[in-house]
Formats: structure tokens, C-alpha cells, sequence
């Protein structure tokens, strides 16, 4: 089995439904060239999976494993499907095997996970859209297409849902948090999460590009008006908007 994934929180966590095969299996050979001892896991036993935004964590008895598959990462189960040179970390388990190719993979002490900030997920259980509104009111300054990409806010959220949530909403990109009326502001925290599980039932369909507005799109699907394709932010990601069914605040 093989999955390029658009890595943002709904792919992810369809990644973690896929690999939760190997959950209390016992690894029997571990290699890539990620620059780490390996060595140490085999014979551990994967405990569980968890996600936080856009990366996994692989929880063992003694240690973790962080996969971040940043923007071109992928992996595949029980079969090799790319170059050794792509390879960053094969596991081998009694029931199968694991491979991810051009990510990060980083191990972790298991304190780390208690550090993690589990309200920011965007498509966690716990997610706590208080938290994300005061964090959003701290930023006054910060432009709207930068908080929806900020991990400590909207742990989860890409380039794809930004675009699609502010038009859902009708706010320009470039709009200042301080100037959002709080009613727009409760819409953008509200929004976040509800397009994250659209895009996770689209993406299950493998329907998700059919139901894009205007990510990559050139034409506004309300008012046919040409929309603008710029690059926004401090990140300078691309963002596809309407001039005139998206407010500028």
C-alpha cells in the first residue's frame, strides 16, 4: 500500500487509521537513513499512534518517533515503493512493515508528549476553541491567513483549508485579527474545525479536489469575478481570494 498524503490534519490522521495495524506488534528490524540509533527499537513494542495537527507520534514502551512528512513526505505499508535514498525509516514488524520516505523523523523522550499543547488540534476530541480565541486576540497585528497556518493555534490547518475557510467566511487573506468583528472571529475558530472534518469525509471519497471553491481555482464560484492569486503573509503562501466576496478588515 502506497499514500502520497497532502500533509494537513485530516490526511494525517487517515495516515494513523492505516498504520493502526501495527499497535501491539514488536519491531523486528528498523533502518533509513534518518540520522538516529535505530538500533534501540527493535524488540519495542508500538504502544499507540497519536497525531497532533500534522505530525504522528509512534509511541513505544521506552521512547517516540516523530514523523512530520512536511510538504512532499509519504509512506507505504508492507511494501518498499521508493529508493533507499528516499527512505528515512523502515520498520519491520511480525505483521507487516512500514516505510516513510522524504519527512522528518526525529525520536522523542516521552515527556515531550506531556509538553504538547493536545486543545490546539484542530481535530482533536479536546480541541478548545477558548483557547484558540484568546490566542487570536493576543495577535491584533497578526494577519488572518497567518493565524490559520500557525500550529499553536490551529494545530492541523494547511494551505488548502486556509484558502477554503476564508472564503467560507468571506474575509480577505490579509485582513488584521484586531480588526475581525468577534462574530467574524468565532466564524474563523468554527470554520477551521469544520472544514478540517469536511475535508477528511471528501478525502475518504477521494472526492476532496472536486469540492474545492477556489484553492487553485482562477474564477469565483458566487459572483464568476476573476480571483486573485497572491501570495500572503509572513509565510508568502499562496492564496486564492475574491475581491469581492471576501471582506478586507
Amino acid at each position: 500500500m502506497k499514500n502520497n498524503v497532502m500533509p494537513e490534519g485530516p490526511s494525517i490522521i487517515l495516515m494513523k487509521e492505516n498504520l493502526q495495524k501495527f499497535v501491539g506488534h514488536t519491531v523486528t528490524d528498523a533502518s533509513g537513513n534518518a540520522k538516529f540509533d535505530k538500533e534501540i527499537y527493535i524488540s519495542q513494542t508500538l504502544r499507540e499512534i497519536r497525531t497532533f495537527g500534522k505530525q504522528t507520534y509512534l509511541v513505544f514502551e521506552k521512547t517516540a518517533i516523530r514523523i512530520h512528512l512536511l510538504m512532499f513526505g509519504s509512506y507505504s505499508i508492507d511494501e518498499q515503493t521508493k529508493p533507499d535514498k528516499s527512505l528515512r525509516l523502515a520498520l519491520v514488524f511480525s505483521n507487516g512493515a512500514l516505510y516513510f520516505y522524504t519527512c522528518s523523523v526525529k525520536p522523542v523522550e516521552l515527556e515531550f508528549l506531556s509538553a504538547i499543547d493536545w486543545e490546539a488540534d484542530v481535530m482533536s476530541d479536546i480541541w478548545n476553541p477558548k483557547k484558540a480565541e484568546n490566542k487570536l486576540k493576543a495577535n491584533p497585528k497578526m494577519m488572518v491567513c497567518d493565524a490559520l497556518m500557525d500550529q499553536n493555534i490551529f494545530s492541523g490547518v494547511g494551505n488548502i483549508i486556509k484558502n477554503e475557510v476564508l472564503f467560507r467566511i468571506g474575509v480577505q487573506p490579509e485582513s488584521l485579527l484586531g480588526n475581525l468583528p468577534a462574530k467574524k472571529r468565532k466564524e474563523l475558530i468554527a470554520e477551521a474545525r469544520n472544514y478540517s472534518f469536511d475535508f477528511l469525509k471528501w478525502k475518504r471519497e477521494f472526492t476532496l479536489k472536486k469540492h474545492w471553491l477556489v484553492h487553485t481555482k482562477s474564477v469565483c464560484p458566487v459572483c464568476g469575478q476573476k480571483l486573485v492569486k497572491k501570495k500572503t503573509g509572513t509565510g508568502k503562501r499562496r492564496s486564492f481570494y475574491c475581491e469581492k466576496d471576501q471582506k478586507m478588515y
